[in-house]
């Protein structure tokens, strides 16, 4: 026999809950919104486009202090190394496979992301994305706080010096 006893139900006392976060708060709660965003394919899909010349993008929603980024890359496309200046992110491929070369305090790492990787990073975590398959590619990125800049950094690859483009 218990000492305690609730009478009622605790679920109708407002007080007693936890707040509900407004938006997503840890690196887990991004990720697991990137995670749900891409498994909505209806919402995304229709959406993508390509463009031979350069990757296209769109910004699929916007929420408190964070961005929802949609990406394609054609075989041969790459972002060029750079940071996320004061964000963080979370990048998620959806469709086919991109390599990405990041440089730590380790040195440089080189991953290749297939469907349904993630990755995430803080705020100056230096990577260069490429898609050096022979498919296009797609990919979501989620950023906190909202991009507001991109920093290039300076670049041996030479897929990345062969497609300067705009880094998202």
């Amino acid at each position: 026999m218990s000492d305690v006893a609730i009478a009622g139900d605790p679920l109708a006392l407002p007080h007693l809950l936890p707040p509900v976060p407004e938006h997503p708060a840890t690196v887990a709660e991004f990720a697991g919104l990137a995670r749900a965003v891409a498994a909505d394919r209806a919402q995304w899909e229709p959406l993508v486009r390509y463009d031979a010349t350069t990757r296209w993008y769109a910004r699929l929603r916007t929420g408190p202090g964070y961005e929802v980024w949609l990406l394609s890359w054609l075989p041969g496309q790459g972002s060029g190394r750079h940071d996320h200046g004061p964000s963080s992110g979370v990048l998620t491929v959806l469709a086919g496979s991109l390599r990405e070369r990041a440089r730590g305090t380790a040195g440089e790492t080189v991953r290749v992301l297939g469907a349904g990787a993630q990755r995430a990073f803080a705020p100056g975590y230096v990577h260069e994305v490429v898609n050096d398959s022979l498919e296009p590619a797609v990919s979501l990125h989620v950023y906190f706080p909202g991009l507001t800049e991109m920093t290039p950094q300076r670049c041996n690859s030479p897929a990345a010096a062969a497609v300067p483009q705009p880094a998202r």
